[in-house]
């Protein structure tokens, strides 16, 4: 059967207006809308000795050219005010000379001639993205709400993307990206936020020019794929639903094993489970701003999951997103050096590296709206979307042995969730979703100095899914009801003696 050409393609279509402006030939093929455009970046290609890119303020110059040469659709189509600023600041004034040097003389032609080739790498990718998963359409396309589907992307055109991401070459007039619920996608803002107030931005920046460093000295060929999964909101045996509320309160499925790490993170855990991104609704949350809150240090160490900016818009309370095969290329958000990711590579060509977003209630300080049971329903079953492996649960199969979950305090911190609330609903969730564990870092937070030992009193009496449930909410309905102040803990085990007045904060 033939393949249908780029301009008939209904995945190309719903994704064109995203990406950088884009024109198709006589001949059919994708190309970039100029000679101008394609000589400059040709020029930059061959370095510095011939393009004279050698400073960022050189840089900011010929990402100038760049975007004055393109048919944007607005002339409101700006950067953000203070780019110029930032990019002559971090390359000129921060950026050790020999790191210099490497990246105007060998890492910038590289990642013009990705920019150069964005064409083709999207010819190829749509040829063969239909033969990935027989049956399944994987191609680059929006990702729209309520609509669960996958995309694959290989890494070198991922590489193609966050390049013309660097050079500020998508639209930023907004309004479009807004309606569909998605932020601006080029790096301007990073670079906007350079300044002696805020050291931590040229942390964020050097795990994004390491991460070009890499993928230009040696072009990476595996396989990333984005999945948006969905609880249908209608009661369907031939899809997932949202479980009713009855399910949580009636299950008989057992807990599952639990365990605590009162230090490590979860990124170092080891391979095979699902690592759980404490998510912004709208995905990668202010990665490409100044954010630098878990999802956003994630973000930055393994830089492919920005792709999942382009094309995923906001999640709603019934979907999650998963994200299979990113790349880790440094060790930690504070910069220090190379990383090797040495996590296998799957059937799929996907480096086993499983990130699954979800996004918890913001509550503010005090939070006492999330003792309320419908917003302990979204919660639970937020956690479930996300850990549930659709596909298997559909072929009526479970997880395999080593494919857990590894989370922590999610919705906690600045979202105001109550973390010995949140940690409970996250067990009771991957029970449910047959998960064979849960892997639970602390990060030494003193309210769960006592988790394990929780743990163990709740295992000692068997309780399944149901019974925790059951529990979980009746504190709740006394907590929202104003018959408690106790923390979780205190109340499920009096002896605990916990102060009951740290329960009503929960901003760490």
């Amino acid at each position: 059967m033939a393949k249908p050409s780029m301009e008939n393609r209904i995945d190309f279509n719903s994704i064109l207006a995203f990406l950088p402006p884009l024109t198709t030939q006589l001949s059919g093929h994708l190309a970039w809308p100029n000679q101008q455009f394609i000589d400059a970046l040709k020029l930059v290609s061959q370095g510095p000795s011939l393009s004279q890119v050698n400073s960022g303020a050189q840089l900011f110059i010929i990402i100038s050219q760049l975007r004055d040469s393109l048919p944007f659709s607005s002339d409101q189509d700006r950067l953000a005010t203070f780019t110029s600023n930032g990019f002559k600041r971090f390359f000129d004034k921060l950026l050790p000379k020999d790191i210099t040097m490497k990246w105007f003389g060998e890492v910038v032609p590289v990642m013009a001639d990705l920019v150069l080739r964005l064409p083709s790498l999207l010819e190829m990718h749509y040829q063969n993205c239909d033969d990935i998963i027989p049956g399944v359409s994987t191609g680059l396309r929006l990702l729209e709400p309520q609509q669960p589907g996958i995309v694959f992307l290989n890494q070198e055109l991922i590489a193609a993307l966050l390049s013309c991401s660097f050079f500020c070459l998508f639209p930023t007039v907004i309004v479009d990206r807004y309606a569909n619920l998605m932020q601006a996608f080029n790096m301007d803002r990073m670079f906007a936020s350079v300044h002696d107030r805020y050291p931590e931005q040229e942390n964020r920046i050097m795990c994004i020019i390491h991460y070009f460093e890499r993928v230009c000295t040696s072009t990476p060929s595996n396989f990333v794929s984005f999945e948006r999964k969905v609880l249908s909101l209608e009661q369907n045996p031939s899809v997932v639903s949202l479980p009713p509320p009855e399910l949580w309160a009636n299950s008989a499925v057992p807990l599952c094993k639990f365990k605590v790490f009162s230090t490590g993170m979860i990124e170092d855990h080891p391979p095979g489970s699902l690592e759980v991104d404490f998510a912004d609704e709208y995905i990668g949350g202010l990665s490409l701003t100044d954010g630098c809150l878990q999802e956003e240090i994630r973000f930055m160490i393994n830089p492919e999951l920005i792709a999942a900016m382009l094309f995923l818009p906001a999640m709603s309370a019934n979907e999650a997103i998963e994200i299979v095969g990113a790349e880790r290329y440094d060790a930690s958000f504070q910069y220090d050096g190379d990383h090797v990711d040495n996590k296998g590579i799957d059937s799929m060509g996907r480096r086993m590296s499983r990130v699954i977003a979800i996004d918890a209630l913001r509550l503010g300080r005090g939070g006492a709206v999330q003792y309320k049971h419908k917003n302990l329903l979204r919660e639970v079953n937020k956690a479930f979307c996300g850990f549930l492996d659709h596909s298997k649960h559909q072929q009526q199969q479970v997880p395999d042995i080593d494919e857990g979950i590894v989370t922590g305090n999610w919705g906690c911190g600045v979202f105001g969730g109550d973390p010995e609330v949140k940690s409970i609903i996250q067990w009771v969730a991957a029970s449910q979703a047959s998960r064979s564990f849960v892997s639970y870092y602390t990060f030494e937070l003193e309210k769960l100095r006592n988790l394990d030992q929780v743990v163990r009193w709740i295992v000692s009496r068997n309780w399944n899914v149901g019974e925790a449930w059951n529990k979980l909410s009746d504190y709740s309905s006394k907590r929202a009801n104003g018959e408690t102040k106790l923390g979780f803990f205190s109340y499920l085990i009096p002896s605990l003696q916990q102060d009951s007045g740290s329960s009503s904060n929960y901003s760490h």
